[in-house]
Order: C-alpha cells, then structure tokens, then sequence
C-alpha cells in the first residue's frame, strides 16, 4: 500500500461556487432518491443511502431536501422513475471518459451526452469501450483537516485499504469494491465522518495533455458535469500544474 501515488486529476470534481449548487443538490437528490428506492429507507442498513446522505451534508443540502427525497424513494411523496446508464468514449487527446447517469429518459440523456462529446473534440463509443482502461475500486474521501497525511495513511492501513493519496483538497482512501464499506465504517470510528463514500472508476495509467487539448477536455468534462443527469464523470487525464496555471491564468 503506498502513502503517495502517481494518481491524481482522475475525477473532474464537482465545483463549490454557488452557481453550482442548486444543480449539485439535484445530482444528490436523485441518488439519495435511488437508493432509497433500490434499498431500505433506513440509512443504517443502505449503505449506498448513507453514502448519498454523507454527501449531502458534506455539500450543505437543506435536511427537508434530503428528507423529501427518501421519501420519494420509499414511494411516499411520488417522483420519477430513474434507471443508472453508463457511458464511454474519448475526448481530446485520446483521454477515455466514463460517464455515469442516472436518468428519467435514456434516449434524451444519450442524445445529450453524444453531443456533449462531439461539440467538444471528442467521440462516444460503445458502453466497455473504454472501461477495460479501469479499475473498479472504493473511494472513502476525507476533507484535508480530518487528520495529517501520516495519520490517515496508518488509519487506512489499519482499516484494510489498499492506497490512500493525499493532495490539497483532501485525502482519498481506495478500497476492493466489496471492501468499501467495511473500511468506511473502520474510518468512520478512527477518523470520523467522510466526505463521501462511493465506487469510482480509478484510471489504470494516465495520458499526459498539453495546454490546448486540456482547454478543450475541460470543456467537455464540464459540458457533461453540468448535465442534471450526470451523476459522476471519470477520466484517465493528467495535466501538468504548469499547464494548469496557465490555463487557469
């Protein structure tokens, strides 16, 4: 198990400005509605509801949103019926991209997510098009003041992880998918209460990108985060801090 990996720039995560928010709140809504509909309504024994509620607190989601939305999922308060489709392809520069989704209308949602990728100098492929390029893994986040680099390190060791990546927005403890919620619940009582706790689709290698394809990438990871739809986009991309500063500048 290593302390510091090579892994980073991965998941196009989902930004804390304001203009965001109410989209962001949505995204958690359906999944705590899902999960509470696929699932017991109790979080205690929905590890998957517990997860989405996790998330909602760390995001600042109002309780009557969160409570609204278990009950829709229980079938007390109506909602829409929602299906998880999942979808591949490449952006600029070769990058493979996953994109999760969680949708009312599969053909809307695909038609959406096609000209997301073509607008944006990419194509969408077939689904395991490009999903062979990861690993199905568990992803515990904690925000970066919940313990030191060395102290979550020893925790995730001792909870039966198997990497764990520190960087300046947090650390991120990977588990075996069917350990993800063991080792969240063995952090839970060392460390305290995760940001989220979710599989993800952890790149096997990264494909280093250059200032102008990364300008486009963005805008196509961006372009398909924004999408109410969406639940989680993952990419295997790696672009330099340098290129990041200009970019950013």
């Amino acid at each position: 198990m290593a302390g510091h990996s090579q892994f980073k720039n991965i998941m196009y995560r989902k930004g804390a400005q304001d203009a965001k928010r109410a989209r962001l709140f949505t995204k958690i809504g359906r999944e705590i509605e899902v999960a509470a509909k696929l699932g017991s309504p109790d979080p205690d024994s929905n590890p998957r509801l517990r997860s989405a509620i996790q998330a909602a607190r760390a995001a600042n989601m109002p309780r009557d949103r969160i409570d609204r939305a278990m009950k829709r999922g229980a079938g007390d308060d109506g909602g829409a019926v929602y299906e998880e489709v999942r979808y591949e392809g490449y952006g600029p520069a070769g990058v493979a991209v996953i994109v999760e989704a969680l949708t009312d209308n599969r053909n809307r949602t695909a038609a959406d997510v096609r000209a997301a990728f073509s607008k944006n100098g990419g194509s969408l492929g077939e689904t395991g098009s490009v999903s062979f390029l990861f690993d199905r893994a568990g992803l515990v986040r904690f925000a970066r003041d919940a313990a030191s680099g060395d102290e979550m390190f020893e925790a995730a060791l001792e909870a039966g992880a198997d990497d764990m990546v520190s960087d300046v927005e947090g650390h991120d403890v990977f588990t075996a998918p069917e350990d993800l919620h063991a080792v969240r619940e063995a952090l839970e009582r060392s460390v305290g209460e995760p940001q989220a706790a979710r599989l993800v689709w952890k790149p096997q290698t990264l494909v280093p990108v250059g200032e102008e394809p990364a300008a486009t990438l963005f805008k196509l990871l961006e372009a398909l985060d924004d999408h109410d739809d969406v639940q989680n986009v993952s990419a295997n991309y790696d672009v330099s801090d340098e290129v990041l500063a200009r970019l950013a500048g």
